[in-house]
């Protein structure tokens, strides 16, 4: 049987994109029944399209608060019945009127081996302190910035600075790793 999941995105939708695919090609036994986006104009609006998948696009401003639109996200996964809120590039943090709603089922990937660097500007980060093993991390998303239990890591090594060239693989790592952690979830 197919769970439901969501998907959240704030850019490109690259790993919606892996997502949506591998749940395609029935690599993961769900469907994505939803992208939730806070900008309108991103990348990932146009995917979802291409995929026939509702897309919730709002813009933050014109709610009176986070409480706001958050209830209006619940409201959506809800009536779409999702199991799992997958974080994609979701460039907000998660508030209380969401945690308490779906707090347990929102995971989050990225970009470096938590605990270190976390927070936006994490590559950023570990280029200045000089690291020569990069990675992600899929967790659990809870009240804290990047702090949730961890699910999964995968590293690698690489001697440079070249930002474009960490970026690509770190992409190149967190497609499979991400949807393998879906995969083991909903099938535990």
């Amino acid at each position: 049987m197919k769970r439901r999941i969501a998907v959240f995105a704030s850019g490109t939708g690259t790993n919606f994109e892996a997502i949506a695919t591998a749940a395609e090609r029935g690599e993961l036994p769900a469907e994505v029944v939803l992208v939730v986006s806070d900008r309108p104009s991103a990348e990932v609006v146009a995917r979802a399209a291409r995929h026939g998948i509702p897309c919730f696009a709002f813009t933050p401003k014109a709610y009176a608060s986070k409480a706001d639109y958050e209830r209006e996200i619940v409201a959506r996964l809800d009536a779409a019945e999702v199991c799992l809120v997958c974080l994609a590039g979701y460039m907000r943090l998660v508030g209380e009127t969401l945690l308490d709603a779906y707090g347990g089922r929102i995971i989050n990937i990225h970009p470096s081996l938590l605990p270190a660097f976390r927070g936006a500007h994490a590559v950023e980060q570990a280029i200045e302190a000089g690291v020569k093993v990069f990675g992600v991390t899929v967790h659990e998303v809870d009240r804290s910035l990047d702090g949730g239990r961890i699910l999964a890591q995968r590293a690698f090594e690489y001697d440079g600075s070249d930002r474009a060239e960490i970026e690509r693989r770190i992409h190149a790592t967190e497609y499979p790793l991400y949807v393998e952690t879906i995969r083991r979830l909903l099938t535990e």
